[in-house]
């Protein structure tokens, strides 16, 4: 079932929803879930105490506003422009990430959120 959370970081939030994939009902499970901000190109990416394996589905190339969980550094993604892997302007994961939901609305706006920031991932 499809969860509905709120990413906060530097006074943004955007609204997002989960997806109903087994990795997503694992984050969904240990939120609130907090983190400090990474910053690659146009991602966000950060630790979180979650553990998965790569799923049947994971992929490098996303979308803008994707979420995404990458199983090689237990990390949680948020994908809005191009990254240093990108082949031209789509975001590209440095290695092969699984798809956990979407940004509902603009993701663009993560752009002004700093390497260092404090984030947080809560139900909505």
């Amino acid at each position: 079932m499809p969860t509905p959370v709120r990413i906060a970081a530097a006074g943004v939030t955007v609204a997002a929803t989960l997806n109903d994939s087994p990795t997503a009902a694992k984050i969904a499970a240990a939120l609130p879930i907090r983190g400090q901000v990474n910053r690659w190109g146009d991602e966000i990416y950060f630790a979180i105490d979650v553990k998965d394996s790569q799923a049947a589905d994971a992929r490098t190339e996303m979308r803008v506003g994707e979420l995404a969980y990458w199983p090689a550094g237990s990390a949680f993604c948020l994908f809005w422009g191009k990254t240093p892997a990108s082949q031209a302007d789509e975001p590209r994961a440095y290695s092969e990430v699984n798809p956990v939901g979407i940004v509902d609305g603009d993701a663009t706006v993560l752009a002004g959120v700093a390497d260092g920031e404090p984030i947080t991932i809560e139900r909505a």
